[in-house]
């Protein structure tokens, strides 16, 4: 399984106006891309960081799966994004693969 993540670090005073638009627009986008089966939503409890953490995770089933997000879509998401929020922000992303059971 292949994980895409996001993880922003947001400014407090826009979470709920940023929160909104990720949920009814960013996310919808990525899975509308066919590239993700699907996806999971999480806040840092424990950040170190100032603002508000989340980590968003797409899953597939293979790099070449996801290969064509990365090189024709994944850049286009994130100019948007720092369009509407420049400078409230910050992101960061990775790429994971899970391994059998230790």
């Amino acid at each position: 399984m292949i994980i895409y993540n996001e993880t922003f670090i947001v400014e407090e005073s826009i979470i709920e106006n940023w929160f909104n638009w990720i949920k009814n627009n960013h996310i919808p986008a990525i899975m509308g891309t066919g590239y993700f089966d699907s996806y999971k939503v999480m806040t840092v409890l424990d950040s170190p960081n100032e603002g508000i953490t989340y980590c968003f995770q797409y899953y597939t089933d293979s790099i070449e799966r996801y290969s064509p997000f990365y090189y024709k879509e994944r850049e286009k998401f994130h100019q948007l994004h720092n369009e509407l929020f420049e400078n409230q922000f910050v992101l960061f992303t990775t790429l994971m693969e899970t391994i059998d059971d230790v």
